[in-house]
């Protein structure tokens, strides 16, 4: 029985959408790295009080804030440094998703179209 209070198969496409199940492990994967970051500046203040914390968030935020010409993707190595995420070879480094490929445009066109300036 769907929502609906019909009967239908479980592989019928209108009742698909309320039978399926996501897995947590794509999720927890997704997001591990700022649980782990959490879980140290929790442990951070309990040890050393607001202020480490509050001033290594700050540094988080102004790295993640400076940017590189729109054509010009960013390695985030200040924030890998902040987050001693520097010295680790994960998957992402090695087989890395195709929108990171390098591959030249011109600077030209993409600086007109971020500006909003392009015809």
């Amino acid at each position: 029985m769907c929502a609906s209070g019909r009967a239908v198969l479980p592989a019928e496409l209108n009742c698909f959408s309320e039978l399926a199940h996501t897995h947590r492990l794509p999720d927890s994967r997704l997001f591990y790295e700022d649980h782990k970051f959490h879980t140290n500046m929790q442990m951070l203040r309990n040890r050393d009080g607001l202020g480490p914390p509050l001033k290594r968030g700050m540094e988080r935020f102004a790295a993640r804030q400076t940017g590189r010409l729109p054509f010009l993707r960013s390695s985030n190595l200040m924030e890998h440094v902040l987050t001693g995420r520097l010295e680790d070879i994960s998957f992402e480094d090695v087989l890395s998703q195709p929108q990171h490929d390098e591959h030249l445009h011109q600077p030209h066109i993409i600086v007109e179209r971020a500006m909003g300036i392009s015809l």
